[in-house]
């Protein structure tokens, strides 16, 4: 087995108040900016014996910074006799319809038994290649909680043409729409949340809106107003359409305008009181969903090989479905002069 291996550098004069992450790029030509942050983010750069996990940190002249390169992993994943709701096929791509619960690819505390692993034994080696041996035919990506539609390259030919497509933000045909239950009612019907994402600053796992991020553009409407027992607004249902894909956007981009996901354990923290606002069946079904009411409900794209316009809309999963009747119910029950 291959083990860890180590690079050191050495801060020059002309270097001092850079970026860590720029430096090393320009002193390690072997690994990217890209690849250099990851190893930062994950711990495996350090100073004097002191870890640091920030890639703008600025270096200072003199200072040794020694960068470890982890193992690599071994072999490519296995495919699985995992259940695949497929809504189409043909030579090129495939859609699915992912449930929630199921994570896209491999990675670390997911060696198997994901979306990845279920492809490669449904496909074969018909797969597309450009994503990578942990990351065949992967053009997009959902959270492991979120679940709808994605479209899966079968080909190269297929992968590049729909990267494209994912890629372009004026003259595609690509369409993606989610549907959100949110905390609280936006004071108007649509809007455009236009700022800029990239990694929290202190925590991993998280994004944040950076005004150093990159752009991300998140069209809302909404399509559903839910008010409480008390018959104040307490929940809605929104329709999003995004412009750009960046990881977490829907999810931080409606946190961003105070009505972030419900369910949401990483971006709606600070709204679990508001479950008390809610009625005994909502309640139960906000505990049962257990995740962010988050669907991909609509995937449009144009076929790399035909040129033909294609779209799919999946319909919201039960727990989902549940939560959202619910709140319907409530509403309803609310209204002023109701009588049984």
């Amino acid at each position: 087995m291959m083990e860890a291996t180590s690079e050191t550098v050495t801060i020059a004069a002309g270097e001092h108040g850079q970026r860590l992450d720029r430096v090393l790029a320009a002193r390690l030509p072997s690994l990217s900016r890209s690849r250099l942050k990851t190893l930062i983010l994950d711990g495996q750069v350090a100073v004097a014996g002191r870890t640091i996990r920030d890639p703008a940190t600025h270096v200072n002249s003199g200072d040794t910074f020694t960068v470890t390169l982890p193992a690599p992993e071994p072999a490519s994943p296995a495919g699985e006799n995992i259940h695949l709701n497929i809504v189409y096929e043909d030579d090129s791509l495939i859609v699915i319809d992912k449930p929630a619960g199921l994570v896209v690819h491999p990675a670390a505390g997911h060696r198997s038994g994901t979306l990845v692993n279920a492809l490669i034994a449904h496909c074969g080696d018909s797969l597309s290649g450009i994503g990578g041996v942990k990351r065949p035919g992967i053009v997009h990506r959902l959270d492991k909680d979120t679940s709808g539609l994605m479209v899966v390259a079968k080909t190269d030919r297929a992968h590049r043409s729909l990267s494209k497509q994912f890629a372009d933000k004026t003259g595609s045909e690509l369409e993606r729409g989610y549907l959100a239950l949110v905390w609280g009612a936006p004071d108007r019907p649509r809007g455009t949340i236009d700022a800029p994402l990239d990694r929290h600053r202190h925590a991993r796992e998280k994004r944040a809106v950076r005004e150093d991020g990159r752009a991300a553009v998140t069209h809302w409407e909404v399509r559903e107003r839910f008010n409480g027992p008390d018959g104040a607004p307490v929940a809605s249902l929104i329709a999003c359409m995004l412009e750009t894909g960046r990881t977490h956007q829907i999810r931080l981009h409606l946190a961003h305008i105070g009505h972030p996901i419900m369910g949401d354990e990483t971006y709606a923290a600070g709204f679990r009181t508001k479950a008390a606002r809610l009625g005994q069946t909502a309640r139960v079904a906000l505990v049962a969903l257990g995740r962010q009411a988050l669907h991909a409900y609509l995937l449009a794209i144009r076929h790399p090989e035909t040129g033909d316009n294609l779209a799919f809309q999946s319909e919201l999963p039960g727990d989902f479905c549940r939560l959202r009747n619910a709140l319907v119910e409530e509403a309803c029950a609310s209204r002023p002069g109701r009588s049984e």
